[in-house]
């Protein structure tokens, strides 16, 4: 199983958190680049870089000034949003911890909670993949900054296996 070389570069895309602030603030409305350098405190230039990073993976696009997602959604509820599938239950628990841009708020305490979590955040890791250390932080930091705390949760509850070196991870099938 080899890394498709365009994963981590996506990746890496959406592993700064300014980009994400960006992803974040055109949820809300299509804006321009000036507009979200003010929203954001963020120098001009530095929003117009993050824009075309973003751009160049389709996540954004850019039409006569104004930038907004690629797809926007018109479900403003974060637990269809993100899993019609799930029950009720797990639907809250999203909704309590994820944030719109799909960061999370706070790491549950509680076992049950924490597992619905875990089990949103595994969803970014496809199966067939293997993964470095590194590759795996950055995809978790896209959730939350304890990314170490997570992996460690997601082996731990073999949600991904890793080499005993931590070389290699995986999502096991």
């Amino acid at each position: 199983m080899e890394i498709q070389p365009e994963i981590p570069a996506f990746v890496k895309a959406l592993s700064n958190a300014d980009r994400l602030r960006v992803i974040g603030a055109l949820t809300l409305k299509p804006t321009t680049a000036k507009e979200i350098a003010e929203n954001l405190s963020l120098f001009p230039d530095v929003a117009l870089a993050h824009l075309a990073s973003l751009s160049q993976y389709g996540i954004v696009i850019e039409q006569d000034g104004v930038w907004q997602l690629a797809v926007q959604s018109n479900q403003s509820k974060l637990p269809e949003t993100y899993a019609p599938e799930l029950n009720e239950k797990a639907r809250r628990v999203l909704a309590a911890y994820v944030n719109e841009d799909g960061s999370l708020k706070q790491i549950p305490m509680r076992a049950g909670k924490l597992q619905v979590i875990l089990n949103y955040i595994v969803e970014a890791f496809p199966f067939g993949l293997i993964y470095t250390e590194k590759e795996v932080n950055m995809i978790i930091r896209r959730f939350h900054l304890d990314t170490s705390g997570l992996r460690r949760d997601l082996v731990d509850r073999g949600m991904l296996a890793r080499k005993s070196d931590g070389s290699q991870y995986w999502r096991p099938v």
